[in-house]
């Protein structure tokens, strides 16, 4: 009995890391998101690293990404940076990724 409890034990703190690992990269690439929709309309220095922690800060509105799309859509419409739907989406894929090499390192 007591294997099949160190097992479990073992599931649960594997699971517990997966989702503290999963939180850091989300955040990671909502920051290095801001940051390049911070560029993109002309932000520098403080301006984009504020702005950048609210494109973090907005992914606890709902569920998913969508909150953090929508921020920054908005963001860059109203600054009049015309970016594509598809290209946005693109950018935060590739941003995801980029997220999980600096974070996991592989």
């Amino acid at each position: 009995m007591t294997s099949f409890k160190d097992r479990e034990v073992a599931e649960e703190a594997k699971y517990a890391l997966d989702e503290e690992t999963k939180f850091k990269m989300e955040a990671r690439r909502n920051k290095l998101l801001g940051l390049w929709a911070a560029e993109r309309m002309g932000m520098t220095g403080d301006a984009a690293e504020a702005y950048a922690k609210a494109v973090v800060a907005s992914d606890f509105e709902k569920a998913g990404e969508e909150d953090v799309y929508e921020k920054v859509a908005a963001d860059l419409k109203a600054r009049h940076v015309t970016v594509t739907e598809k290209e946005l989406r693109a950018k935060m894929a590739a941003l995801r990724e980029d997220a999980r090499k600096q974070i996991v390192g592989q």
